[in-house]
C-alpha cells in the first residue's frame, strides 16, 4: 500500500515539473519573439518600400527643384496600394513643392518638414496601411 502511494506521489511530482517546464518554455519563447520584432530589418524595409523617380517642378519663387523619394510603408500590402496610387502621390508632391520657396530648403529643417507634410497627406489617401517614413533620395535646387 505504501509503495502504491509513493509511486502515485512521484508520478504527480513528475507531471507538475513537466507542466511547469513547458509553461516556462512557452513564456520565454514569447518574450524573445517580441524583443526581436522591434525595428524592421533592412530586408523588411526594402520589401515594404518603393521609389518615386526623380521629378522636376517649379517652386513658388521661380526656382525649381529636381527631387526623388523612397517611400516606406508599414507592410507589403500598403506598398502595393501606394504604388497603384503613384499618380496621386506625385500630384501631392507637386502641390506641396509649389507652395515652397528655395529658402526653405536650406539646412535640413525644410526637407524634414516636406517629408512630414508628404507623409501626412499620403496617409490620408491610404486604405490598406500607412506610410512610415519618406526619404529624399535625390535633391537638386536651382
Amino acid at each position: 500500500m505504501k509503495d502504491n502511494k509513493l509511486l502515485k506521489m512521484m508520478l504527480i511530482i513528475m507531471i507538475v515539473i513537466t507542466l511547469v517546464s513547458v509553461v516556462a518554455l512557452v513564456v520565454i519563447m514569447n518574450f524573445k519573439g517580441k524583443e526581436d520584432s522591434g525595428e524592421p530589418t533592412a530586408d523588411e524595409i526594402v520589401a515594404s518600400s518603393f521609389d518615386i523617380p526623380e521629378m522636376t517642378t517649379n517652386l513658388m519663387d521661380d526656382h525649381f527643384v529636381k527631387i526623388a523619394f523612397k517611400i516606406q510603408t508599414d507592410s507589403e500590402k500598403a506598398r502595393e496600394e501606394a504604388e497603384k496610387r503613384d499618380f496621386q502621390i506625385k500630384s501631392i508632391i507637386i502641390e506641396e513643392l509649389s507652395e515652397m520657396k528655395s529658402e526653405e530648403f536650406k539646412g535640413k529643417q525644410g526637407k524634414l518638414l516636406l517629408e512630414k507634410k508628404l507623409q501626412e497627406r499620403i496617409n490620408q489617401l491610404m486604405q490598406e496601411g500607412k506610410v512610415e517614413k519618406i526619404y529624399i533620395t535625390s535633391f537638386i535646387l536651382q
